[in-house]
């Protein structure tokens, strides 16, 4: 029985066209073509195929995604779903937690607790992020439930037509309220910091003020590319640093970690093409530095 979680369905309207290139054009990579033609698991009018046979019209396709064991260990922990459909689950992070288990980060981070979620909900694939936040800045992650959702989703990424939304509290040095910041980033010798240098990466923040006070402003940002702590940097290049960003400005006791929230996303279905618009509430230690600036 066909079933939307496990397989893309397909009818062909076009006479005499290989699987193969059939596939390309409904968006099938050529990576997840080799993956489940070598899973004997792509279906023809009931039929397994591990061939490029020719299809005709009117032709269904069924494409099973195959079962993969987990990638991570399953812990229960905070998981608060935004979204969810039979390719993505949209979810807004907690401060404080790392996106995926590391070296010094084996447990309690997103990945454990969705691990822990596609455990329960008998979800027998790997998770894949389409993108991820740094461990204090909260907001929106979007976590694939199959590889072609991931690879879809991935491709818009880098083709930066997802739109990425964030909030932020900053010092309050700001020369213009609005204004795009295009400066490009390196990696510094340690490996960890970023900054704006000639010869970097090519980046763009757009950015706004939305309120402000003599010291502090709450400021609406864009993101158009993603490089790694673009936004921290970039503020902090225009004298404008995030407030308790510690390791590019310095500590504040209004708040434990950088002020940052990603809180809008939009980006296409990756099976249906729809287009998405998720928002994320602020958690409440930004919250509460917002409504009190």
């Amino acid at each position: 029985m066909f079933n939307s979680k496990d397989y893309l369905r397909y009818i062909c309207n076009t006479d005499k066209i290989k699987l193969k290139d059939f596939l390309k054009d409904e968006g099938v990579s050529a990576r997840f073509y080799r993956e489940v033609t070598r899973e004997s698991v792509i279906l023809v009018n009931g039929d397994i195929t591990r061939r490029n046979k020719t299809l005709y019209k009117g032709d269904e396709v069924l494409v099973k995604f195959p079962e993969e064991n987990l990638n991570g260990e399953a812990q229960k922990g905070p998981f608060h779903i935004l979204y969810e459909d039979d390719d993505i689950i949209v979810v807004n992070k907690e401060p404080y937690m790392v996106t995926h288990t590391a070296k010094d980060n084996i447990d309690n981070t997103l990945l454990n607790y969705a691990c822990y979620y596609f455990q329960e909900n008998d979800i027998k694939r790997k998770v894949r992020f389409a993108n991820r936040l740094d461990r204090d800045t909260s907001g929106i992650v979007i976590l694939c439930k199959n590889a072609f959702a991931h690879a879809r989703i991935s491709e818009q990424f880098e083709e930066d037509t997802v739109v990425k939304n964030y909030v932020a509290a900053t010092k309050n040095n700001f020369k213009e309220k609005e204004g795009i910041i295009e400066e490009p980033i390196i990696r510094t010798e340690d490996g960890i910091r970023r900054a704006v240098a000639e010869g970097g990466k090519y980046c763009k923040t757009g950015y706004s003020v939305i309120d402000e006070s003599d010291d502090f402003a709450i400021v609406r940002l864009r993101l158009y590319t993603g490089r790694t702590h673009q936004i921290r940097v970039h503020l902090q290049f225009i004298g404008c640093p995030i407030v308790g960003d510690t390791l590019y400005g310095e500590k504040d006791e209004k708040i434990k970690r950088q002020a940052l929230h990603c809180y809008y996303m939009e980006f296409d279905q990756p099976r249906t093409g729809k287009r998405l618009e998720i928002e994320a509430p602020l958690f409440d230690d930004m919250k509460s530095l917002v409504e009190n600036n």
